[in-house]
């Protein structure tokens, strides 16, 4: 299929950018009505997307750029070509988390409290954002002759940005159910098990795919997933030990006295 979707005289536009786009506006409907649920100002989250959002570009193809220096310090125009394809999902979490950090340090509001609303609809925005790279051709596999292998490149492939994205469809569904049903969480819980669940995903995947970005031997995508989990698990125990004082399903949580 083409990557593009159409175009208007000089200008072309790309289904990778019209993806990305769709992924960013939903995520920030469903955000904004978690955002209530959370005690938080639902409009604050349009002062939130203007820094998360573009940070988290910049720093997606920052990320990438970096590990694909060999061809861009030869093609330095393409650097902010972006609508080739190249932006890294963990460079995006790793801009957009500082974004989000610097916005509620500012609003003196909670991280962990924004964090539990964006991770919901930001797995979802994932899940729609893989299919850009189905119109791209791009994050596919090794051959293969199972039943579901993709023709790309020549090949029968495994179609590992399919892979991802039911993965990330599965985590949706994962989370708004543990948002609903899990009356007992603590404040930064929802966020924890998002960190998990992707990186656990990713790492398994990213065995699979042809073009990870690698540091030495290692795909760095891997590497990055493993400190996620570890990260999570971390976060979880902070949750405990340092609570945010907050009102969840009516219980107050009061952080610890040391």
């Amino acid at each position: 299929m083409s990557a593009i979707a159409f175009s208007l005289g000089p200008i072309t536009v790309r289904w990778y950018g019209i993806l990305i786009v769709s992924g960013i506006i939903i995520a920030i409907l469903i955000c904004r009505k978690l955002a209530a649920a959370q005690n938080l100002p639902p409009d604050d989250i349009l002062d939130l997307a203007l820094v998360v959002v573009p940070l988290g570009i910049v720093c997606a193809r920052a990320y990438y750029v970096l590990f694909n220096w060999g061809f861009y310090s030869a093609h330095p125009s393409e650097i902010v070509a972006v609508w080739h394809g190249g932006l890294a999902v963990h460079g995006s979490i790793l801009g957009g988390a500082l974004g989000l950090w610097l916005v509620s340090r500012h609003k003196r509001q909670s991280f962990r409290r924004w964090a539990d609303c964006i991770c919901p609809g930001l797995i979802l925005a994932q899940a729609i954002g893989r299919w850009g790279n189905f119109f791209n051709q791009e994050a596919y596999g090794y051959e293969t002759d199972l039943p579901w292998a993709m023709f790309i490149d020549g090949a029968y492939r495994h179609p590992t940005f399919l892979y991802e994205s039911l993965w990330d469809v599965l985590g949706f569904g994962l989370l708004m159910l543990l948002w609903r049903c899990w009356q007992h969480r603590k404040v930064g819980d929802i966020a924890a098990f998002y960190m998990i669940f992707y990186s656990l995903g990713r790492c398994v995947i990213e065995g699979f795919r042809t073009d990870s970005l690698m540091l030495g031997p290692l795909r760095m995508a891997q590497v990055i997933s493993l400190v996620g989990v570890v990260l999570g698990l971390l976060l979880f125990w902070l949750n405990r030990q340092y609570p945010v004082q907050d009102l969840i399903f009516g219980k107050k949580h009061r952080r610890s006295k040391r």
